[in-house]
């Protein structure tokens, strides 16, 4: 019997209170799923194995990744995807050598969207034990239950925590595309809104211009009359920190008796300084 187990605990609570979750995919991809592939011995090797790889590796890393702090299925509209892929699982043995295991992982990780973010990356374990006889197979459990834990080890960890914490400004996350579900740092960016007039009591509205293909333009949307002070976020569907500079908000200001002002400002100077102030000094018509 060769018998898979996780030998090493995770460092616990390593990575709590991330803003999203992970969604574990596990794939066998093994070209040879011989636990034993090279045998030097006088007699051939009887073994069997439990678990099964596959569900050995799915069941360990659920409990890998819950200990570090890893929040799993949280919400199925903001989860990225962790998936490993099983390239290699196996424990040989050489005759002078002993038993050695060998466990290689590829990590790939895709956003909410199923974009991929981290392109597949290795994780490779290795282990050996010099003094394990060819008829010794409790060495050759500890040797590839070694392996793995030296893979779990290997993959970047921190990596993974990168992508499910939500920057806390637009600059780091420059390409992330508002979608409506507040997993960007720009739909937790709020603006300060003062606009003032005049005389005061104008109506105020706004709305967004758009020239690029991923924001489409909006319709006025009222605001209060002047003088209006205000601290808001904004929820522009396909904004990017990047398609920022082809965007604009434009700030009408009306009053029965006095002509019409515009004002437009920049969306990427909006969303550095972090605020959209104007004075309208109002013209009458005469």
């Amino acid at each position: 019997m060769i018998s898979l187990e996780l030998v090493k605990e995770a460092p616990a609570n390593k990575y709590v209170n991330l803003d999203y979750g992970i969604r574990l995919s596990v794939k066998d991809e093994r070209a040879d799923k011989h636990m034993i592939q090279i045998y030097d011995a006088s007699y051939s090797a009887d073994y069997r194995v439990d678990p099964e790889v596959k569900d050995f590796v799915d069941e360990s890393l659920r409990k890998y990744t819950r200990t570090m702090g890893f929040a799993l299925e949280a919400d199925v509209s903001t989860d990225y995807l962790l998936q490993i892929a099983v390239k290699e699982f196996h424990v040989d043995y050489l005759s002078g050598k002993g038993w050695t295991g060998t466990v290689i992982l590829d990590v790939e990780i895709y956003d909410h969207d199923r974009k991929i973010v981290y392109p597949r990356t290795s994780a490779t374990g290795r282990f050996s034990n010099s003094g394990g006889a060819p008829s010794n197979f409790s060495a050759a459990s500890r040797v590839v239950n070694e392996a793995y834990a030296r893979a779990l080890e290997e993959i970047d960890w921190d990596r993974v925590a990168f992508f499910l914490h939500r920057s806390s400004s637009p600059k780091n996350e420059a390409n992330k595309q508002v979608t409506g579900e507040g997993n960007t740092a720009l739909e937790h960016l709020t603006i300060h809104w003062a606009i003032n007039s005049r005389p005061q009591g104008a109506d105020c509205s706004w709305r967004i211009k758009s020239s690029t293909p991923n924001v489409k333009n909006q319709n006025e949307r009222y605001l209060s009359a002047t003088p209006y002070e205000s601290t808001e976020t904004f929820d522009i569907k396909g904004l990017t920190y990047n398609n920022a500079g082809n965007v604009q908000v434009e700030v009408k200001c009306t009053k029965a008796g006095y002509y019409e002002q515009k004002k437009v400002f920049d969306m990427l100077s909006v969303i550095d300084e972090k605020e959209i102030s104007a004075m309208f000094i109002l013209v009458k018509e005469e």
